[in-house]
């Protein structure tokens, strides 16, 4: 597992994100076990106590779960997965329209080139 960290935000919160976008993108499974809070640890190159508190984080928003002793495993409420992708999806969108709109890019020329550019990268 590897992830880039930004100077900007909390490292826990970074360690949260990379999880929702590989579970987005369909690299984690419900209920698939996840690395320990130790091994993120130095897969990511993070201190423990970040993992701990990004674990944590993802249980109580229901991301994970941990079953007493055993290893904690991607949620598998089909509900919470398809909210953690849309998310991400308006997240985006919103990024994009916004810095569109400070250039006052009209919406069918927005629109046109969108379809375009995301065709010509699909089929790269």
């Amino acid at each position: 597992m590897e992830a880039k960290f930004n100077n900007r935000d909390p490292v826990y919160v970074q360690v949260i994100r990379h999880f929702k976008e590989q579970i987005a993108k369909g690299y984690f499974e419900p209920g698939q076990e996840i690395p320990s809070r130790r091994e993120l640890a130095n897969q990511l190159k993070i201190n423990p106590n970040t993992a701990q508190r990004a674990y944590k984080e993802m249980e109580e928003l229901g991301l994970i779960f941990t079953e007493g002793n055993n290893p904690s495993r991607i949620t598998k409420d089909e509900q919470m997965l398809k909210s953690v992708r849309e998310e991400l999806i308006v997240e985006a969108v919103d990024h994009f329209v916004y810095s569109l709109q400070t250039i006052n890019v009209p919406l069918p020329e927005v629109l046109g080139l969108v379809k375009e550019t995301y065709e010509k990268k699909r089929n790269e």
